[in-house]
């Protein structure tokens, strides 16, 4: 373990559909806004909306990047989204494996 910075960063978004969560992935990815975003299927998300309660099946996003790449992201999710208000939420990583860090570096500058 090496980099103690939170120059890094592991963004979570849900999606209502693997469709729409793979599609989101890959634009991400290609676009070099994140090295990797792994799809969690059917998560159970409860919450309230519109002064409703849902209990809905969503997929989960988690997307490794730096946090400079933040902000894009966040704007092109909510380009992609079809949800009106999209989970898009950035959480530090604080440690990491020194070679993934580097991998995450290479892949979002599009050096990898």
């Amino acid at each position: 373990m090496a980099n103690e910075t939170a120059e890094y960063c592991v963004v979570h978004i849900t999606a209502p559909s693997p469709e729409e969560a793979k599609r989101i992935a890959t634009a991400l990815v290609e676009e070099h806004l994140a090295a990797c975003c792994s799809i969690i299927p059917g998560i159970r998300s409860v919450y309230r909306w519109q002064e409703e309660i849902h209990d809905d099946t969503e997929q989960l996003l988690l997307c490794k990047t730096r946090t400079d790449h933040f902000a894009r992201l966040a704007e092109r999710v909510r380009e992609m989204h079809s949800y009106d208000v999209p989970e898009i939420i950035q959480l530090p990583i604080t440690r990491g494996s020194q070679p993934y860090l580097n991998w995450i570096d290479e892949t979002v500058s599009g050096r990898s």
